[in-house]
């Protein structure tokens, strides 16, 4: 449904180019839950921002592309992504992360909801019909009809992340975008979000690219996931066989950060930090957080390479053939 190729998008600052996302490929399938993870500033959201094509400065796309495979009267057509925007809510939808700053906070809920569709549009359905389904597909999300009378300000951040997801998903797009849809909720509220988020994608049958650093959520709801750091992609592959077998040690990294239950042994940070962006390395960007790195890997960009079917990562450890090259602390071994 979606095709990403070579993909890269840069900010322009008062300090120089930040190189947010970088030769980014890979494709989103129909019907299925992908997951984007990765440290804060890793590139997710500035890629979410490519795919729902709301590109703005001081963002900008340095190269490659991003396609989408659209219907329209039985004609199966390919959009690019300066087009997204005329497809926005029928095609593609989005859930942003911070509710109480998307919402107007001088307008009650059913305005909103009224705002988002076409003039003409109300004045065929009229806007009490509208709002009378409106109303019944919040109670479908457990929230009350007399929601819609309020103000954001009278809702809880339960509340307010539900009335987003009712306000993407109204109109049953064909590709649901959520950015951190759980952020700054509590574990509680955050269930409930998240059964409500799988619950609708079964129901409408539809695709839904989920963006968490949140491991544990993935793995509770993705099909697929996608590893993200620096900006570049390191590791596609389906959900059980990431955790089963991680193949880039970033992947392995994150994965081991997660708590589980009979185990009471200290888990720790990965050391170091991300490289800037303004000026990032040659080589591999996870070089000097790398336990395994030696001079090879700190001088040449690994691609993607395809281990076996569907599972990617870009590691030259993993590359066929693969011989360590000496450092200056030793020897690396594979």
């Amino acid at each position: 449904m979606i095709r990403i190729r070579n993909y890269s998008a840069y900010y322009t600052t008062v300090q120089g180019t930040v190189k947010a996302v970088e030769d980014v490929s890979f494709d989103i399938f129909d019907g299925e839950i992908i997951g984007i993870a990765g440290e804060s500033g890793c590139g997710k959201s500035t890629l979410m921002k490519g795919i729902y094509g709301n590109v703005e400065i001081p963002m900008y796309v340095a190269g490659g592309s991003i396609e989408m495979e659209v219907d329209e009267a039985g004609q199966k057509r390919v959009i690019p992504g300066s087009e997204f925007r005329h497809y926005w809510w029928q095609y593609l939808s989005y859930i942003p992360q911070a509710s109480m700053s998307v919402l107007s906070p001088v307008a009650r809920i059913k305005h909103q909801f009224l705002d988002s569709f076409p003039s003409d549009e109300l004045r065929a359905r009229g806007k009490q019909a509208l709002l009378d389904e409106v109303a019944a597909y919040l109670q479908e999300l457990d929230l009350p009809a007399h929601v819609l009378n309020m103000y954001p300000h009278q809702l809880s951040g339960g509340m307010r992340q539900r009335v987003i997801v009712a306000l993407a998903t109204f109109v049953q797009p064909r590709f649901i975008l959520a950015d951190e849809p759980t952020t700054a909720l509590d574990v509680v509220v955050q269930r409930g979000i998240l059964t409500m988020l799988v619950q609708l994608q079964k129901r409408l049958q539809n695709t839904f690219v989920m963006v968490s650093h949140d491991m544990g959520v993935h793995y509770q709801i993705t099909d697929r996931m996608v590893i993200m750091y620096a900006g570049k992609v390191v590791e596609i592959a389906d959900t059980p066989t990431l955790f089963a077998r991680p193949q880039h040690p970033y992947t392995e990294m994150l994965i081991n950060s997660l708590p589980r239950l009979g185990d009471d042994t200290q888990r720790t940070g990965i050391s170091g930090h991300p490289p800037s962006l303004l000026n990032p390395p040659s080589g591999c960007r996870f070089a000097a957080r790398c336990p395994l790195a030696d001079a090879r890997c700190r001088e040449v960009l690994p691609e993607l390479i395809e281990l076996e079917p569907g599972h990617f990562v870009a590691c030259l450890k993993r590359e066929p053939g693969y011989m360590a090259v000496p450092s200056a602390e030793g020897t690396a071994t594979p």
